[in-house]
């Protein structure tokens, strides 16, 4: 069974920087296409990043400069460096894969940037 469990989420000022970790298992971690979603209050949910198997990584455009998406196939983690932080980056951030066209998503965790 696939289980995504995401940390690190928290509360910290405009400007700051938190990294969120994606723990999976029960898939073939170095094989799979990786992402994070994030969802604020009253909106839709939104890519923020990717980050392919062969570490090609897509962004956001309004998290570009701001975020790093990275991986490590060894502990079958994917990170997320959030640097800058603004409010408007305010949500529950999701780890979020897909495998043989079934996607599969983390419980999420909260990410709160104050002004």
């Amino acid at each position: 069974q696939v289980q995504l469990v995401e940390s690190g989420g928290g509360l910290v000022q405009a400007g700051g920087s938190l990294r969120l970790s994606c723990a999976a298992s029960g898939t073939t971690f170095s094989s799979n296409f990786m992402a994070w979603y994030r969802q604020a209050p009253g909106k839709q949910r939104e890519l923020v990043a990717s980050i392919s198997s062969l570490d090609r990584t897509n962004y956001a455009d309004s998290v570009k400069g701001r975020f790093t998406i990275s991986r490590d196939n060894a502990k079958n983690i994917v990170y997320l460096q959030m640097n800058s932080l603004k409010p408007e980056d305010t949500a529950v951030y999701y780890c979020n894969t897909v495998i043989r066209w079934v996607p599969y998503w983390g419980q999420g965790t909260q990410v709160t940037v104050s002004s």
